[in-house]
């Protein structure tokens, strides 16, 4: 007896605004942390219906079992049929279909389900009504104690699951447990888990970063030579002063910290990696600029800058006056509160390269969500 894992990615995300299931969240992506579920929870392997967006990400992802794509359809029963198809199971194999949009359901949600097919045929994810439930057409309260919220993982009998979509051809379903019921047989319901819920809403993706909140905090640090010739310019701001930082762009260390520690807090490498002094597209370029491309990076990933914190080493000149310009720069670049940035200086009291005169430096942390 094979059990295969029916792993549905096939949505439009039309209510999100974004793709839900290859958006990072929290460290991971839903389509990623569907299969990592199904696969280590008693699948043998995994047939995924995948579109066009998905399918990239369903062809990078490293599980532990085998993965076949296929095509998903215009709806959701029509994939499912789709991947029963492509699984190619053999009378007795369990199918454990699952929405990867349910991407927190738990380990012991799906094990019950595959054990409730393996005894009775089904094996139905589900939680008990909670709330008072009303039929609004009568005004008329229901027995919860009768009723019961599905999820999924569903799990049956490979045959079984197969002849019911087969069977059912055009017609509707909400899900895998109603065709099962309409053309097989009484459905077993099985415990299912209330992080097993499906992100469909924005409020839905805000509850799941709530729920899977990891800090995440960068340090860095940049230090240039001052030399004849050159501009002075600290945090976008140029400031008077005999002598500037030598570098390939603007040598901006304020800002070049700062970018090492945002990449550093989204693990996306470093501003030499991005934006290599070798590249002559970058040569004399405001750090500002490099700093709002810094800002989309993190927005693709879905993160946010929570604050920021750099001390500038210089023992000349005098730093603060300029200070809250080069706050309001930052805010404006990166898309937050001037409260959200904090900027300090300091000397080495005629101590090191920095009390003598002959380099700058700047050291930063930065907190993302």
């Amino acid at each position: 007896m094979s059990v295969i894992g029916i792993l549905l990615c096939g949505g439009n995300s039309q209510r999100m605004g974004f793709n839900k299931l290859t958006t990072p969240l929290g460290g991971s992506t839903a389509l990623a942390r569907s299969a990592a579920l199904l696969s280590h929870s008693g699948c043998d392997r995994l047939v995924i219906a995948v579109t066009p967006d998905t399918r990239p990400a369903a062809e990078a992802l490293d599980t532990p079992v085998p993965v076949t794509l296929c095509d998903g359809g215009s709806t959701r029963g029509q994939s499912v049929l789709n991947a029963l198809r492509a699984a190619q199971g053999k009378p007795g194999d369990i199918a454990v279909i699952h929405d990867a949009a349910r991407c927190f359901q738990t380990a012991e949600a799906v094990r019950a389900a595959i054990a409730g097919a393996r005894e009775t045929g089904s094996g139905v994810a589900s939680l008990p009504m909670a709330d008072s439930v009303f039929d609004t057409s009568t005004q008329t309260p229901l027995d919860r104690s009768k009723l019961v919220r599905t999820q999924t993982p569903q799990a049956f009998r490979f045959e079984d699951i197969l002849s019911a979509y087969e069977r059912a051809g055009d017609q509707a379903a909400t899900d895998d447990a109603a065709l099962y019921a309409r053309f097989i047989g009484p459905v077993t319901f099985t415990p299912g888990s209330t992080t097993g819920y499906k992100l469909t809403t924005r409020e839905d993706w805000a509850f799941a970063q709530a729920s899977c909140f990891r800090p995440r905090t960068g340090t860095g640090f940049d230090t240039h030579v001052l030399g004849e010739g050159r501009k002075l310019i600290l945090g976008g701001v140029e400031i008077p002063f005999e002598k500037g930082l030598v570098a390939h762009s603007d040598g901006d260390v304020l800002l070049h910290a700062l970018m090492d520690a945002l990449l550093g807090a989204a693990s996306l490498g470093d501003i030499g990696h991005l934006f290599p002094d070798k590249d002559p597209q970058y040569e004399n370029i405001s750090s500002r600029v490099l700093l709002r491309e810094v800002a989309c990076r993190l927005r693709e990933q879905r993160l946010t800058v929570a604050h920021v914190d750099v001390t500038v080493i210089a023992e000349r000149p005098k730093l603060a006056p300029y200070f809250p310009q080069a706050i309001r720069n930052i805010a404006e670049d990166l898309g937050i509160g001037e409260d959200q940035v904090s900027l300090k200086a300091t000397t080495t009291e005629g101590m090191n390269d920095e009390g003598r005169g002959l380099c700058i430096s700047a050291q930063a942390v930065a907190n993302l969500v």
